[in-house]
């Protein structure tokens, strides 16, 4: 990805279903295809994007598809920034027990907010104005430029 000023935006508001997390997979890769951005931090930004999107719908709404998740993605120079927000009872991440802890192992809870913090720069979790929860996520970019690319496929 080479960095520039501009800014991209995109916004989704989707009724809490886990078939949605393939809709938000696919507008991130698309915003993020259109700037260059791709391989490893594609892939690192779905999974994470992937696991707020399970958590927010699981958790957060309790699989109700009355309920909605709001995302908001932007992406300028080497930042991409993911938002997901919930219309949840909000939680405490403190009170997520650490899944690398010898105890909790072989328990299945923990682990998405886990490889969240572990994929990408910055992870917040922020309780909104109407008591659900909002998961904003950076991952700073590895700068590319196209020449450099074209420099190392050439014999």
């Amino acid at each position: 990805m080479t960095a520039n000023a501009e800014t991209l935006h995109a916004q989704l508001i989707l009724a809490s279903r886990l078939e949605s997390i393939e809709v938000a997979e696919r507008a991130l890769l698309d915003l993020c295809q259109s700037v260059g951005c791709g391989g490893e931090d594609e892939y690192w930004l779905v999974t994470a994007l992937r696991e707020a999107l399970a958590n927010a719908v699981r958790h957060g709404n309790n699989e109700d598809p009355r309920r909605k998740v709001f995302i908001q993605y932007a992406i300028k120079d080497l930042n991409v920034e993911i938002r997901v927000v919930d219309q949840g009872d909000g939680f405490n991440p403190e009170d997520v027990p650490d899944p690398t802890a010898p105890e909790n192992l072989l328990r299945p809870s923990g682990r998405g907010i886990f490889y969240m913090r572990q994929f990408m720069s910055r992870v917040e979790f922020n309780r909104t104005d109407s008591g659900g929860t909002e998961v904003f996520m950076v991952r700073q970019l590895q700068p590319t430029t196209r020449s450099s690319e074209n420099e190392e496929r050439s014999p």
